[in-house]
This record gives C-alpha cells, sequence and structure tokens, in this order.
C-alpha cells in the first residue's frame, strides 16, 4: 500500500524557486519509491499578479478568505495521509490555527523552511500588511512538528531550540536539467547576470555601485542581465529586466559569463540558502557571492567561485574573470563539479527518501 504525502504549500507546483529547489525536484523519487505526493497550493496565477502590486486591499483580503477555506478542507482530509509537509507555514499571516489542527491528525508533521522566517520580511508593495505577520510562529510551527528539514545550519541551530528532531538538506539543483545552453554567449561582450525576483531586487541593486564602474572603463563590452524582475529597469546600465518562467529559465541563465549573488550581512540573509549561486554554478557559470551565509560553505574562494565582500574586491575578481576565459572555465568547471558532488538531487535522493521512510516505522 503506498504512503501518501499531502505538501501543504502556498504557490502552484513550478512557481515557486523555494519549492521548485526544497522539495518539488524529488518528487518523482518519492513516488518510484511508493509515495503518493499532492500538493495542496493558496495562491493562483491571477492572485500572483495581485499579491505583488501595492493597494488592492480588497482584492487580497478575498484572496486570504479562499485561502482559509482551502485549508478547512485540508484539515478535514488529514488522515487520509501520512505525512503533512508544510512548507514554511500554511497560511501567510500570523496564524498557526492550521498546524495546531494538522497535528492532531493521524499524519507525521513535516516542516520544511529555506529561510530566516523568525524574522520579519515583508515586499515593499505589501509594507501596510506587514503587521499582519507574526514571524515568531516559526517557533511554534517546529514544536508542533515531528520532523523539520531546515536549509542550512544557521536555520537548523535555530530549530533545534525549539525540536530535538532536526535534519539539513541544502538546497539542491536537478543537474540532469540544469545543462548549459551552448552557443548563446558572444565572444565580443561579457554578460554579467543576475538572477531574482521582484522581492529580492533590492539585493541585486547592492551591485550597482561597483557595476557602474565597470560600465564606465568597458562599456559596450559588457552587459548586463537581471532575471526575475521585468518590471526593473536601470537605463545607466542598460538594463531592462527579464521576465523568469521555468521553461526558459535554464536558457536565460546560459547568457550569462559571470553570475553575481551581492547580499547584505544581516540576519535574513543569513538564513539563505545560497540558490542563485547554485543554480549559475550548476551551468558552469563562475560565479560571485556575497561570504554571507552558507555561501562561504558553498564557495572556497578562488577555487570554485569567488568571495568578494568589498567593492574593491567585487570588481577585482570580476575584472580578473573579464580578462581571463581561462579563468572563467576553470571556475566554471570547479563550481559544476561543486554541485554535482554537494548540492544536487542525486547526491541528496537517497538521503531525503530515507528520512520520510525513518518517519513512518
Amino acid at each position: 500500500m503506498k504512503k501518501k504525502i499531502l505538501f501543504i504549500v502556498p504557490h502552484r507546483p513550478g512557481r515557486s524557486p523555494g519549492q521548485r529547489f526544497r522539495f518539488e525536484q524529488y518528487l518523482s523519487f518519492l513516488r518510484e519509491n511508493g509515495f503518493e505526493c499532492e500538493a495542496s497550493y493558496i495562491i493562483t496565477e491571477a492572485d500572483d499578479q495581485l499579491l505583488y502590486k501595492k493597494g488592492h486591499y480588497f482584492e487580497k483580503f478575498k484572496i486570504h478568505r479562499r485561502a482559509i477555506k482551502k485549508r478547512e478542507l485540508d484539515v478535514a482530509r488529514a488522515n487520509d495521509f501520512d505525512i503533512i509537509f508544510i512548507f514554511r507555514e500554511a497560511l501567510v499571516t500570523g496564524s498557526v490555527k492550521f498546524e495546531e489542527l494538522f497535528r492532531k491528525s493521524k499524519a507525521k508533521i513535516v516542516f520544511d523552511f529555506d529561510d530566516a522566517i523568525w524574522h520579519l520580511d515583508v515586499s515593499e508593495a505589501n509594507r501596510m500588511l506587514g503587521w499582519l505577520k507574526k514571524p515568531g510562529k516559526t517557533a511554534s510551527i517546529i514544536k508542533l512538528s515531528d520532523l523539520v528539514i531546515a536549509g542550512n545550519n544557521y536555520l537548523a541551530t535555530y530549530a533545534r531550540k525549539n525540536n530535538p528532531n532536526v535534519e539539513i538538506i541544502p538546497t539542491t539543483i536537478d543537474t540532469v536539467n540544469y545543462q548549459l545552453v551552448e552557443g548563446l554567449r558572444h565572444e565580443e561582450k561579457i554578460v554579467i547576470g543576475w538572477s531574482g525576483s521582484i522581492t529580492t531586487i533590492k539585493h541585486f541593486e547592492l551591485a550597482i555601485p561597483f557595476l557602474e564602474i565597470l560600465k564606465k572603463k568597458y562599456d559596450k563590452k559588457i552587459e548586463f542581465r537581471v532575471l526575475g524582475d521585468p518590471a526593473y529597469v536601470n537605463e545607466k546600465l542598460g538594463i531592462k529586466g527579464i521576465r523568469w518562467t521555468q521553461e526558459t529559465e535554464v536558457r536565460e541563465l546560459s547568457y550569462f559569463d559571470i553570475g553575481i549573488m551581492p547580499l547584505p550581512d544581516d540576519e535574513w540573509a543569513k538564513g539563505k540558502c545560497g540558490c542563485k549561486g547554485l543554480q549559475y554554478m550548476a551551468i558552469g557559470i563562475p560565479t560571485l557571492m556575497s561570504p554571507v551565509g552558507v555561501n562561504s560553505d558553498i564557495v572556497e574562494n578562488g577555487v570554485n567561485g569567488f568571495l568578494p565582500s568589498t567593492t574593491e574586491e567585487w570588481l577585482l575578481r570580476i575584472e580578473e574573470l573579464i580578462a581571463s576565459p581561462e579563468l572563467r572555465k576553470r571556475i566554471g568547471d570547479a563550481g559544476k563539479k561543486t554541485v554535482e558532488e554537494k548540492y544536487s538531487v542525486n547526491a541528496w535522493k537517497e538521503k531525503y527518501l530515507g528520512l520520510f521512510e525513518q518517519l513512518l516505522k
């Protein structure tokens, strides 16, 4: 008899990087090994068009009401499942009502998180609704869970204050599908790229001081690309944001000669799992990441990537990469090998499966 898992998630499959790289990549493997997997999400494609726009409070309230009804249906059938897997939270507000109700079912509760979500982080468009969030609820959800899966040691350390059964599984890349699309790069121009979203574009803007210096020095010999926020424009740098889709993601990344992941050194960033950098590295793009949190575990400076922390260091390392195709290839190849060996689905799938099987014994 197959074991059944209900994934309680905010977004539809294929939409959220967190969901894709935390568990969606493992679903086929779980199914091959005797698990039925179903995802229950509360934010539709139409909702996406409103949630990250300012205002529209009545429409956002209706989305919340629909979300509550969806979770009520999930609770009503919770006993039909062996595992309830909660990614980050059941509702985006401060309530833990549904996590508490899931706990009363016969299902085992698994909680997975990949950010320091016990700290408040609200998008600019929803700043006025920030009071609805209660980041401290993360500790309550952790206490209610039979198993907690954390994306890095920083998150796990926090989780272990509230639950002894915590396992670390890093954010991973499906290296079978993440393969460089050949023939997109141009020898006469170096593309420096960043991939993210509307909510993380503020991190990209940390790069503007050194990108402006590079633009002044190299002009048309370099190009900057921003993938993920189609509304983003920086005329001085010649940037018009590119819309992200799952179907075109790897192709768009394949234009990059150099990938950057600047981060602030704050408590929120310390909890991040290095996903952008791992994506670049997986397809052989030489990668520069701020030495914040798990980034310093992923990258060995000067071997499989670079960890610049000042404007001067960012400039130095990028200019070295611009000047040397050989260095770009060496760093890119080493980064790709790191992902394959330590941060790939293939490297972690047996561990992932084993956690679920052990939980049900």
